[in-house]
């Protein structure tokens, strides 16, 4: 990874946070900023997503063998603001932070369920051993996936059903929230929450990048969960999912719903490139620039984006809006992190 301490001066950033008293505050619920696309300028990216109004970033796992990068990108960032916080370098996320003159890294461990031909029992292990030993903020990513044909043979799916069974039962006995990674099997994951002793109510969670339809959203709230909504709302054309999003919201109100940016992934439309083609699914790889810097990568700062597209679908003010998603962020954590007071009311 690349050396970002000397890349990037709190000055600037303090600069940036006396500037922007009109912008908005976001928590990040889910990125995978760890990932190596992001490793030829991630300190200008830690920059932009801060004057941006980014706040709070979570990074969240995916495979057993990158916990240790995300532990690395999280103590980078951390040296950015070392000089202005020099006790706020370490590993437990479960911390009650009220500074928010800062863009704090917080860590999700999990074991994916489209990685599972990749996933071991000992995974299951190893991953209980650091949840004590690191005590992450959550646990997830973890859920169900069929959304190829190889995922849909039924070895395969009884594999992710057990392994999406165990963390769960993992969150129960540390009492840590889950995220959740849900894709053409929603009835499924639904039966497996409502069977398990897993409470979202008392512990939190969130339907990561929700992508089911009406019912299964407003199945998924009365369980518990907050539903993630990420740069995908901004596509006009995602017509299924903003009704299922406006349907829970009419049932529920706009306390069921977080932002995230699932960066690299989930583009927002405004900020894709006409080819706009490449898949960056694995986080690890991508198409690259004449300059080095991959095409159409989704980044923290475009959180903003999502919120405005939100707020356009619900009828629902900005400044409205983003204070109850930062405080919804904070219920589906279980966290309480206050608001930065030189945003707007």
């Amino acid at each position: 990874m690349a050396d970002i301490n000397s890349s990037l001066e709190i000055k600037q950033l303090v600069k940036a946070e006396k500037e922007q008293i009109n912008s908005h505050a976001f928590i990040d619920t889910h990125t995978h900023f760890d990932a190596p696309v992001f490793d030829i300028d991630r300190a200008q990216q830690v920059q932009q997503a801060y004057m941006q109004g980014v706040r709070h970033l979570v990074l969240v796992g995916y495979l057993y063998r990158y916990f240790e990068r995300m532990y690395d990108t999280k103590q980078a960032i951390s040296q950015l603001f070392s000089t202005k916080f020099e006790s706020q370098d370490n590993d437990n996320d479960n911390d009650n932070d009220n500074d928010n003159a800062y863009l704090h890294t917080h860590i999700a461990l999990g074991l994916h369920p489209f990685y599972i031909d990749q996933h071991t029992e000992e995974h299951l292990t190893q991953l209980e051993q650091l949840i004590v030993e690191r005590r992450p903020l959550a646990i997830g990513e973890i859920g169900l996936d069929t959304f190829n044909h190889e995922m849909k043979a039924p070895d395969i799916f009884a594999k992710q059903k057990r392994f999406f069974e165990a963390q769960l039962d993992m969150a129960v006995r540390h009492q840590l929230p889950v995220m959740l990674h849900i894709r053409k099997a929603h009835a499924e994951a639904l039966a497996i929450l409502k069977a398990n002793v897993y409470d979202a109510h008392k512990l939190g969670g969130i339907a990561h990048s929700f992508s089911g339809g009406t019912q299964e959203a407003k199945a998924f709230v009365k369980l518990g969960f907050k539903l993630g909504v990420t740069g995908q709302i901004t596509n006009p054309n995602a017509k299924k999912l903003r009704r299922a999003i406006a349907a829970a919201v009419n049932s529920y109100g706009i306390e069921c719903l977080v932002i995230e940016t699932d960066c690299p992934d989930m583009t927002p439309i405004m900020c894709q490139t006409p080819d706009h083609s490449y898949d960056l699914s694995e986080r690890n790889l991508g198409v690259k620039s004449d300059h080095g810097v991959t095409h159409d990568r989704n980044v923290p700062a475009n959180l903003p984006w999502v919120l405005s597209s939100l707020s356009e679908l619900l009828g629902i003010s900005h400044a409205r809006l983003v204070r109850q998603l930062w405080q919804n962020s904070c219920d589906a954590l279980k966290v309480e992190w206050s608001y930065p007071i030189n945003s707007p009311e």
